[in-house]
């Protein structure tokens, strides 16, 4: 069936990976393990969600409010969560409510404001994500990440290197912070250090070419067992691109910054719901506008709530895969070890 038939191409594309980074005398892909181990959650738990629909501008969305009722309704009826803090477009007779830059903010400094070990933190944000020219040189891309306030248009975008210095820089060690950002160009948004594969390794380079093909050959394995032809046409067109691109993934001096200057003492886990150079959709599934990455978190969570961090990583994945050309992300600002149950 189905779940066969991606297990399958799934093995394939990971072998396929394994043996031509072996084969690469440049050391290209390379993958590291993770050896740190999360600290125990065992405080208080706050939970900031953002939802941006742009209702009335260029470029309204319609399931980004939507997406902070799902995570929020989700993660209230599986974990403990003592405060929070809900900032969405809709909530105009509260002018302290609405996600606009300063609101966004004042959020974050109260998300992780008085924060211990032993807390866990979560921010879900589901908006506008872009892109502009990297300034400091700490991307690999050329590129820094920003999230779109409501008010963009007057106060400008939040670049990923201030959300790193507001939310992220200075954490507590034991402190979690969990982060889900469901929004365009995201996989590096809070410009945490280390990225991960669906094995549970960290990626060091990435090779276009090598993904390429591996993506190819698991896309014909995967549809000789399945004849999903929609499904096995977008994967082969997503190989396609990658193995036209070539190449390696980025700059290794750029990453070399980010790993001296992003390292936390923190837990601090990002999922995201697209690489840097990718859009993530505004969708319509089940008669509900929603996002397809908050979509998939869910659905893969009510699949199996004990899953850990990478297995939740592949079944995003495996969930859009064929249907969006978006390739959910997984960052820490650590080399941790995620091979234990996600947990907030």
């Amino acid at each position: 069936g189905k779940k066969f038939a991606d297990q399958i191409g799934e093995k394939v594309d990971v072998a396929c990976g394994q043996y031509l980074s072996s084969k690469n005398g440049d050391g290209d892909a390379k993958v590291e393990k993770a050896t740190e181990t999360l600290g125990a959650i065992n405080g208080k738990r706050k939970a900031l969600f953002i939802g941006i629909n742009y209702t009335g501008q260029q470029g309204e969305l319609r399931g980004c409010i939507n997406d902070v009722n799902n995570i929020k309704a989700f993660m209230s009826s599986n974990f403990k969560i003592d405060e929070m803090l809900t900032l969405t477009d809709d909530q105009t007779s509260d002018p302290s409510k609405l996600p606009t830059r300063a609101n966004l903010l004042a959020g974050f400094r109260w998300l992780r404001q008085g924060a211990k070990s032993g807390d866990s933190l979560i921010m879900h944000y589901s908006g506008h994500g872009g892109s502009v020219k990297d300034e400091d040189g700490d991307e690999e891309d050329g590129s820094d990440e920003t999230m779109i306030p409501l008010d963009y248009a007057q106060a400008g975008h939040i670049v990923d290197d201030d959300v790193h210095d507001v939310l992220v820089r200075g954490l507590p060690k034991g402190v979690r912070l969990t982060a889900i950002m469901d929004c365009c160009h995201s996989g590096s948004i809070l410009d945490l250090p280390h990225s991960y594969n669906i094995n549970g390794d960290l990626e060091i380079v990435e090779n276009n070419r090598n993904m390429g093909i591996s993506k190819i050959i698991s896309t014909g394995v995967r549809f000789a067992f399945d004849g999903n032809k929609k499904k096995a046409t977008a994967s082969l067109h997503e190989g396609m691109k990658l193995l036209m691109a070539g190449g390696n993934g980025g700059n290794s001096d750029a990453r070399e910054k980010t790993i001296q200057t992003r390292s936390t003492d923190a837990d601090v886990i990002s999922f995201s719901g697209c690489k840097d150079s990718q859009t993530s959709a505004d969708a319509q599934i089940g008669g509900q506008a929603t996002g397809a990455m908050s979509y998939a978190l869910i659905k893969s969570l009510k699949s199996d709530t004990t899953m850990n961090y990478t297995d939740l990583l592949k079944s995003m994945r495996q969930t859009l895969e064929g249907e969006y050309t978006q390739v959910p992300m997984l960052s820490a600002g650590r080399k941790l070890d995620l091979e234990s149950p996600f947990h907030i």
